[in-house]
């Protein structure tokens, strides 16, 4: 129940119910047409969307445990992980990123850095999101997946089964959910037990070699399973660091394929990066990734809550979902939101928001208590991986046009659609 009931957009549904040809294209119609606050009815859900300054804001301030964004997160989640990754969990990616852990994570990228310079060799063509991905996947499970998981046989098994697992599927493909469903999840089920016997392994291995140097975040996940017979104890430990994985490593290999992209494009940038200055290269993966938000960011309502778009006050009943699409904000708000300007930044703040009817109108990681907690982890790993992979080799665009996104996607950083190659020839000494 919404009270008063905003206008309804007629013919407009979500990728998940309906057949949509551009996800955030169909949002941005139904707000050109209906105003900043409106309703879409898909499927079986009701949406309350809001897009002004104030709608935005009292979106934001929205408690937790009336409208949780964590419920909104499982519930599109679940459209493609098997259930059972969900129950029982005992460490959960948030638990992850406390500060002495970025540090082991950091010194695990750049092993997967140098395994990465190997793998591609003096030059060649490679394609920029299938590089970041692979990158992503090495360095999340050196850090919590345990000894051997990031190498040979165990890890080229891992990255096919983390591919067919990939939560994020559900919003960057959530025209296939309904396939998805039709199947049981049996392609992702299957994907889940390959996990299980290669973290398996790891296990066996730990349990012979208690605690060798680097897998103390690993045990940590391991020790939580103590007491437990054998074979639930390994399940259970191979889904909490399937969840892991799956929540923490898909947007941020994303995200750096797009810092990736406009470095190689904005030559001077590019230039500046290479020449060794971090605090620029993280602006420029912020900058990168506001600009390739494409999220859906939801709060499911699980009590009664109120909604002040600034012209109204809406009360919202349980089982509604009340939005706001980052891609629009993101590149409306103000002048000139629509073009890359990495020195818009300051930090991780604007510089200047000064042309914004609201600084919460415009993020990269969100606000408040539900920023991504890992945001400092992904700045610092986007700007170590750029300067390196930069530093290490001249790269030409392979791309006759900007990629473009997935245009049914309607969730996290955009998806490349389609190939996105790069040529790369080593640096010699000195250049």
């Amino acid at each position: 129940m919404i009270t008063p009931m905003p206008p309804v957009a007629v013919g407009v549904g979500l990728p998940w119910d309906v057949p949509v040809t551009d996800a955030v294209a169909e949002i941005a119609r139904a707000r050109a047409t209906y105003g900043d606050t409106f309703v879409v009815e898909s499927g079986r859900d009701r949406y309350l969307f809001t897009f002004s300054p104030a709608g935005v804001e009292s979106f934001y301030a929205l408690p937790e445990e009336k409208a949780s964004k964590g419920v909104a997160d499982y519930l599109m989640l679940r459209r493609k992980l098997p259930d059972e990754i969900f129950d029982g969990r005992r460490t959960l990616p948030g638990s992850l990123f406390r500060k002495g852990d970025v540090a082991t994570y950091l010194v695990n990228l750049q092993a997967a850095l140098a395994t990465t310079t190997a793998e591609l060799g003096p030059q060649g063509t490679v394609d920029v999101f299938g590089l970041t991905r692979r990158l992503a996947h090495r360095m999340g499970l050196a850090s919590w997946a345990g000894p051997g998981s990031a190498e040979g046989a165990p890890f080229e098994r891992l990255v096919l089964a983390f591919d067919t697992l990939d939560g994020a599927d559900a919003f960057v493909h959530p025209d296939a959910m309904a396939a998805v469903a039709a199947s049981g999840k049996s392609a992702e089920r299957a994907a889940l037990a390959e996990i299980t016997e290669v973290i398996g392994g790891a296990v066996d291995h730990l349990d012979s070699r208690p605690d060798p140097e680097g897998q103390a975040l690993f045990g940590r996940i391991v020790a939580a399973w103590d007491g437990e017979p054998d074979e639930v104890r390994k399940a259970g430990i191979a889904w909490d660091v399937a969840l892991i994985h799956v929540a923490s490593m898909s947007n941020l290999a994303s995200a750096l394929g797009w810092a990736l992209v406009d470095l190689v494009v904005h030559t001077d940038a590019r230039a500046r990066v290479v020449a060794g200055d971090p605090a620029y290269a993280e602006r420029c993966t912020l900058e990168s990734t506001r600009l390739a938000q494409r999220s859906i960011m939801g709060r499911s309502v699980l009590a009664p809550v109120e909604l002040d778009d600034g012209t109204c006050v809406y009360t919202v009943g349980p089982g509604a979902t009340i939005a706001t699409l980052l891609p629009l904000t993101n590149t409306t708000a103000g002048p000139g939101l629509a073009d890359w300007q990495p020195d818009r930044w300051n930090r991780s703040r604007l510089a200047d928001t000064s042309t914004l009817a609201s600084p919460q109108l415009v993020t990269a990681f969100g606000h408040g208590k539900h920023s991504c907690p890992a945001q400092p982890f992904s700045l610092a790993a986007m700007t170590t991986a750029v300067t390196d992979l930069l530093g290490s080799y001249e790269v030409e665009a392979g791309w006759s046009s900007y990629p473009a996104p997935v245009p049914a996607q309607i969730g996290g950083v955009a998806r490349a659609d389609g190939p996105t190659p790069l040529h790369y020839r080593a640096r010699t000494a000195g250049a």
